[in-house]
């Protein structure tokens, strides 16, 4: 037999494999895994091989990320970084730090703010103003479903008190109509549209920092949500095909034709085109994302019963379905005839309900092709609909690192959705049990990208380092072994990648070593755990060591 190039030996190893969970030993050989086994593994070894002793740190596959905006992120990573801090005063202070830094840019842009750091998840223009008062500043919140501008930008966008509200978004206003600073889903565009744009090299060098990142964290390959122009944003897929054809794509990615909400099935045929136009090496783009609703901080999620308002009494609001639920049957139903795999962005319970509608009337009309739609983040899914996914053929793509009391929960959500409804939330383990293929993914920027951080919260339903000791609806916890499934063989499988996901021989060799077996500790140190070295295909894309 051919000695292999690389072995990795003094495990464990844990396969993701049903039929053999543990082993000691896994050899490499041309990209792929050659053998899984103990002892006799070992006998594969030749002079080039290269020999990972890994000293009882834990093998595992690679991890991939179903759900990510990566481009976005890495772009966003050199602008004006609020993360890491609800603090208006230090929000303040990096706009000013960034904005004295950067004295040659016409636009102060950045994002990571919280809505939990404001008043009913609102910040002023006045407070932007009083650190950037003469250049115009434009900061998307943690989420990306809103944005916090300053006077100067709203001026520059020519909004006032007689500017009417998008059919898909909101202008939040002062008592006299006037625009108040924040500007809400389809409103961003208003002001985002004015931006310098990036240029190509902006987002090659925003995807190569971004991959860095994600190698660092163990993600082999992603899938990114979004490809097209948005809210303003430029289509992020060049940076993409640029790496893929110079060799420096080394991930594994998957990308989702944004479907433009303002328009119907005549789109289709472009998209058609740029499945072709978007394929090379390691990248491919054969998936449609359609975002059916919003969120339910600014009560946009599409819901099947109305919002309370903060003093629980029931409003006529039930959000905003970006598509027609009818319209979205048909188009589905063709984009599924075209082979395309539907990525719907679906939080509340009518969006959930109107998408699997859409893959059901897809099933019917196309039988039950090889086609793998998928609705991301799940936060209310009423439980009339829980046994669906299994039944029309749905993947259920979860965020968990939002399955966890903090404020933006407990203060902007939990009051306004009433005590029924906030127990439909992120019903994880209800849908385990209902026997729904579970991937999972981050959507990052608007959360962390790192999977142990998911991982432990999907598992714990607590944030890592939590000083509020309750347990988030525990009821749909998951073991540790789902919950790393969900990131390793369930999101290869959402992505496409069916030749990842598990150790197994024949398999890609795309894998992650950690600092020590998480299996063995308690649960609520999984966090704790760091990761090692990274490979895609047998080669070494991140060491730590």
């Amino acid at each position: 037999m051919r000695k292999v190039d690389l072995l990795f030996t003094h495990g464990p190893v844990h396969t993701g494999d049903p039929a053999r969970t543990r082993a000691t030993s896994l050899a490499v050989t041309g990209g792929r895994i050659t053998a899984v086994g103990h002892d006799e593994v070992r006998e594969l070894i030749g002079p080039e091989t290269e020999v990972v002793d890994l000293r009882g740190k834990l093998l595992i596959p690679g991890f991939q990320d179903a759900h990510i905006h990566a481009v976005y992120g890495g772009v966003e990573l050199a602008e004006c970084d609020l993360t890491g801090t609800v603090g208006v005063d230090d929000y303040l202070t990096r706009v000013r730090d960034f904005a004295d830094a950067h004295p040659d840019r016409t636009w102060i842009t950045g994002s990571g703010w919280s809505m939990e750091s404001f008043e009913g998840g609102l910040p002023t223009r006045q407070l932007l103003d009083s650190v950037v008062p003469d250049r115009p500043v434009y900061l998307v919140n943690r989420d990306h479903h809103g944005a916090w501008a300053n006077t100067r930008a709203l001026e520059l966008a020519g909004l006032t008190k007689e500017s009417a509200d998008p059919a898909d978004g909101r202008i939040e206003r002062e008592a006299d109509g006037t625009p108040s600073g924040v500007l809400q889903e389809g409103a961003t565009k208003l002001v985002a549209r004015l931006l310098p744009p990036s240029t190509a090299a902006d987002r090659l060098a925003g995807l190569l920092r971004a991959q860095s990142l994600l190698h660092s964290l163990g993600i082999t390959g992603w899938q990114d949500a979004l490809l097209g122009v948005f809210n303003g944003q430029p289509d992020p897929a060049d940076a993409y095909l640029t790496a893929a054809r110079e060799g420096t794509l080394t991930a594994r990615v998957t990308g989702a034709l944004w479907w433009e909400r303002d328009r119907g099935a005549e789109q289709i045929p472009e998209l058609v085109a740029r499945r072709e136009e978007l394929t090379h090496g390691r990248f491919r783009a054969d998936r449609i994302k359609i975002m059916q609703d919003g969120i339910a901080e600014n009560f946009t999620a599409a819901m099947t019963s109305p919002y309370l308002d903060s003093c629980g009494c029931v409003t006529a609001n039930t959000g905003l379905s970006f598509v027609d639920p009818v319209a979205l049957r048909s188009h589905v139903t063709e984009l599924d005839a075209l082979g395309f795999h539907v990525h719907f962005h679906a939080l509340g319970d009518r969006a959930v309900r109107e998408a699997l509608d859409a893959v059901e009337a897809a099933r019917a009309a196309n039988g039950r092709r090889a086609t793998r739609h998928h609705l991301a983040h799940l936060q209310v899914v009423h439980p009339d609909d829980l046994a669906r996914f299994a039944e029309v053929g749905a993947i259920a793509n979860i965020q968990p690192l939002w399955a966890a009391h903090e404020p933006q929960m407990d203060e902007l959500t939990i009051p306004f959705l009433g005590p029924e409804r906030a127990a439909w939330q992120y019903p994880f383990g209800s849908l385990l049990r209902a026997g729904a293929t579970l991937a999972a993914g981050s959507d990052w920027p608007v959360s962390s990208p790192d999977p142990i951080a998911g991982i432990h919260v999907a598992v714990n339903r607590m944030e890592p380092e939590a000083t509020d000791d309750r347990v988030f609806l525990p009821e749909q916890r998951l073991d540790l072994a789902t919950a790393l499934a969900a990131y390793t063989a369930g999101a290869a499988h959402a992505n496409g990648v069916d030749e990842a996901g598990s150790l197994q021989a024949g398999l890609l060799a795309d894998l992650v070593v950690l600092d020590r077996d998480v299996f063995t500790a308690p649960p609520e140190e999984i966090a704790e755990a760091k990761v090692v070295r990274t490979y895609v295909g047998g080669e070494l894309v991140h060491a730590a060591e």
